[in-house]
């Protein structure tokens, strides 16, 4: 099937190696399966509304729906049909609820299929509190932004089922050629790490951070262990920061002025954002690392309910937020939208839109610590939102600032 654009809006398009955003961009949408359905659409009625405060009509998202996952299979005939591909690489900009993946078995995951078909390398995740009850006693300092490279390590899917030929082929050539015996029961995976994936999401992280005004810049790494991989991961990363960024960056010694650039090992940097989150600004990690440290980040803030996403590439965003389907609580009407809510602000940020970004934010930040919240986040005996009455609430608090 011939893909074809709306009639209304524009294109975002590629100049002098920048992404130029016309005041009426068409965006992407896929709902995805379980909770998107409900969270997306909210998500972007909170969006437009930001986009007519700020901008009094004269800037207007054209949304365009695309399909992938559930509907897709039942309305095309497969899960990610090849228009979906082509839509969000046209258009450029994107929003995506959560897509179901099957765990063990099946069809690989679809989320990782679109970052690595569209070569999405950066998965940008910002951890910052927005009054959600949470144990945590220095929620409040916590405000970082994790950069987690996302076409390589395990998730590059280079595996071998156990008592498979294939896994015997590749036990036989480990010890015949380097003499490396593995038990013959082992399921197999390759974790390949290069440098010029690594030096790409470095590159993009501390871009951000001049461009935002971060001060701190971390590698995490498990490099004392896995020497060639992540060990490699760490000193391809110091290479661009002294090469390419010198004159922003001072590495391993705080300077005024300058982008303090250090890394730290992976479990000790668990540690280190739970005892001392203020420390922290951009974290750049590896795939894996990144999957882990963005789940433990959002729990000191609330949850991944208040998690947002955007997968970058060289101009292409696609936002999402980071929780998945919930299929115990779909179509129930109570999902948490503040994820999806933050992850379309942070596709307005990537535009350029900033007042309307700063809107969606204060806004929500006003309403979740005015006790209007979502049964995720109410405390004992306390109302509970449905998905759209936090949402509206959202946009009233808009209004009101």
């Amino acid at each position: 099937m011939e893909m074809k654009l709306p009639e209304e809006g524009k294109i975002a398009e590629v100049r002098g190696g920048k992404l130029e955003v016309p005041d009426e961009p068409i965006v992407a949408v896929i709902e995805g399966d379980g909770i998107g359905r409900e969270v997306i659409p909210v998500a972007i009625r909170v969006a437009d509304r930001a986009v007519e405060l700020a901008y009094g009509g004269k800037r207007g998202i054209i949304w365009w729906e695309l399909l992938a996952g559930k509907k897709a299979l039942k309305e095309k005939g497969e899960l990610l049909p090849k228009e979906t591909i082509e839509g969000i690489a046209t258009v450029k900009l994107a929003l995506k609820g959560p897509l179901e993946t099957p765990v063990g078995s099946g069809h690989r995951s679809l989320n990782v299929t679109l970052r690595k078909v569209l070569d999405l390398y950066a998965n940008v995740r910002p951890v910052q509190y927005y009054g959600a009850p949470t144990p945590f006693a220095y929620a409040d300092k916590v405000d970082f932004i994790i950069f987690r490279e996302n076409t390589e390590d395990v998730y590059a899917g280079i595996e071998w089922k156990a008592f498979t030929e294939e896994a015997r082929k590749v036990l036989e050539f480990l010890e015949r050629e380097f003499g490396i015996k593995v038990r013959e029961d082992s399921g197999l995976s390759l974790k390949p790490i290069s440098k010029f994936a690594t030096q790409r999401i470095m590159r993009k992280a501390l871009q951000w951070a001049v461009d935002k005004g971060r001060r701190v810049v971390t590698i995490m790494h498990k490099g004392n262990i896995m020497k060639f991989t992540e060990g490699a991961f760490r000193e391809w990363c110091y290479e661009v920061a002294e090469k390419e960024f010198s004159e922003y960056v001072s590495i391993g010694e705080e300077k005024p002025g300058k982008i303090l650039v250090n890394d730290r090992i992976a479990d000790n940097m668990f540690q280190q954002i739970i005892i001392k989150p203020w420390a922290y600004d951009v974290i750049v990690t590896p795939n894996l690392n990144g999957d882990y440290i963005s789940d433990a980040a959002a729990a000191l803030v609330g949850g991944v309910g208040m998690a947002s996403g955007l997968n970058l590439g060289d101009y292409i965003a696609l936002a999402e937020p980071v929780h998945g389907t919930a299929p115990d609580i779909a179509g129930k009407g109570i999902a948490n939208p503040s994820a999806a809510i933050l992850s379309v602000a942070l596709l307005l940020e990537y535009m350029g839109w900033i007042e309307a970004t700063e809107l969606i934010r204060k806004a929500l930040r006003k309403t979740i610590e005015s006790g209007k919240v979502t049964a995720d986040l109410a405390k004992p005996g306390e109302k509970a939102l449905k998905t759209e009455e936090f949402a509206e609430e959202v946009i009233k608090a808009m209004e009101g600032l």
